[in-house]
């Protein structure tokens, strides 16, 4: 088992930045690809930024491209993304995701709680 805990968000100046982090504790081991989702109030969840288990390999959303990294610390079993630029449109509930593979066929998709980010103008 997996758990998930974001951390990071605010309430920041349009043109600020921030960083948010991803902590994970349980079964580490078998935690693969890890990324970022937002959802803000009325939206769909929709992809922001992932990572793959050695953090040689990003992809992100057309959103997010120069403006957002995604990076992590598989010592500290931690991911982060560190946004720059922030604008209003990036107000939303910010949710940490993992891949979970425990080695047995199995797989599922771990999600945090969620952080706030709130951009004002």
């Amino acid at each position: 088992q997996v758990q998930l805990v974001e951390s990071g968000g605010g309430l920041v100046q349009a043109g600020g930045s921030l960083r948010l982090s991803c902590a994970a504790s349980g079964r580490t081991f078998s935690l693969y690809a890890m990324g970022w989702f937002r959802q803000a109030p009325g939206n769909e969840r929709e992809f922001v930024a992932a990572i793959n288990w050695n953090g040689a390999t990003t992809y992100y959303a057309d959103s997010a491209k120069g403006r957002f990294t995604i990076s992590r610390d598989n010592a500290k079993n931690t991911a982060y993304l560190r946004m720059n630029s922030l604008k209003p449109e990036d107000t939303a509930v910010y949710l940490c995701t993992a891949e979970v593979f425990p080695g047995n066929g199995q797989y599922y998709t771990a999600w945090g709680q969620g952080t706030q980010v709130t951009v004002s103008s």
